[in-house]
């Protein structure tokens, strides 16, 4: 028996508890993790608050990554001890997720966590830091020299945000942050931003191109924010979007793209390929100061996720959310 929290679905509506719950001998995952830390993303709110139809089955342990310890294995690639990391893969939606101190996962879903990350600065970065370092290789492969000019972020203060904000930074490129707190400006003139961006300066309807600002752009928001972006790309401009909290509705047109030869960039960290998830974890090691990362982090106890989850929705949240499962493994 393991301690999770189980969101369950009947005739009355959603409830979250938490509770023991009885985890299966290894069938359809061959690899068993002791979850030591785990985190809260925009994802497993919605998913904890019945929000938005995340959940593809009851009951369901939400949690979309986690940071652990091999405990079992019938996978060649892991035996018990090794230090693994998850991000993706359905994990939180359609199997149970991180939100235990236990995970019952394919190993193929696994990354063999890098060394100089400890298993508490995995969840610090977490899938927000992970897809941050997707969308910085996104700029990179479309050709995006920093010299090339500034890079807006939008959602700058979220966790994908934050960590984006650092690592352009950090790779000498000009960065312009969005946010509709203007008191985060302190904040994300630590993590490296050049500029602050008012939110509602990209919040009214978009005109198909404004004047020409931004060379790049890694954009959370989605809606009538990236329109905005798109509208004001700099000629051959490269825009990362990997982020819908604004809306999934894109209301623009084709002007940025066969007038400005702007290109918009897909960025899914749910089902990239395994070499590329272990390329962007490496870079993450080597690239992402830690001591910027742990001045994103807030750490929320496991009992009060349920009641923490609706402050991502109400736009409250500051970097990054993680959670300790079995702390103690981090000694391994």
């Amino acid at each position: 028996m393991f301690d999770a929290i189980v969101i369950d679905k009947d005739d009355d509506g959603q409830r979250v508890t938490v509770k023991p719950v009885a985890f299966p001998e290894l069938t359809d995952g061959d690899v068993a993790v002791d979850v030591a830390w785990t985190t809260l993303n925009y994802k497993d709110a919605l998913a904890i608050t019945g929000s938005s139809p995340v959940v593809r089955s009851f009951p369901m342990v939400p949690g979309i990554d986690f940071a652990g310890v091999v405990a079992e294995s019938r996978h060649p690639d892991y035996v018990p001890g090794d230090r693994v990391v998850l991000n993706g893969w359905g994990v939180g939606e359609k199997h149970w997720g991180g939100l235990a101190r236990r995970a019952q996962v394919k190993g193929d879903w696994l990354v063999a966590l890098p060394a100089g990350i400890s298993l508490r600065q995995a969840m610090a970065i977490g899938t927000a830091g992970y897809t941050a370092m997707l969308c910085l290789m996104a700029l990179e492969a479309q050709g995006l020299p920093p010299e090339a000019g500034e890079v807006v972020v939008t959602g700058a203060s979220g966790g994908v945000g934050s960590v984006a904000t650092a690592l352009l930074a950090a790779r000498g490129y000009r960065v312009a942050a969005v946010t509709g707190r203007r008191e985060e400006a302190d904040y994300l003139g630590r993590l490296g931003a050049a500029t602050i961006v008012d939110r509602a300066e990209l919040s009214d309807k978009a005109r198909p191109l404004n004047k020409e600002r931004w060379a790049g752009a890694v954009d959370v928001v989605g809606g009538t924010v990236l329109s905005n972006v798109l509208s004001m790309m700099k000629y051959r401009g490269v825009v990362a979007a990997c982020g819908l909290a604004g809306g999934m509705d894109l209301p623009t047109s084709v002007a940025p793209f066969i007038l400005r030869g702007v290109t918009l960039r897909g960025v899914d960290s749910v089902m990239c390929p395994k070499p590329e998830r272990s390329v962007a974890w490496q870079r993450l090691a080597e690239e992402l100061d830690m001591r910027l990362l742990e001045s994103m982090v807030t750490e929320v106890p496991f009992e009060r996720v349920p009641e923490t989850a609706p402050l991502f929705l109400e736009g409250k949240v500051r970097g990054r959310m993680i959670v300790p499962l079995s702390p103690d493994l981090d000694g391994c």
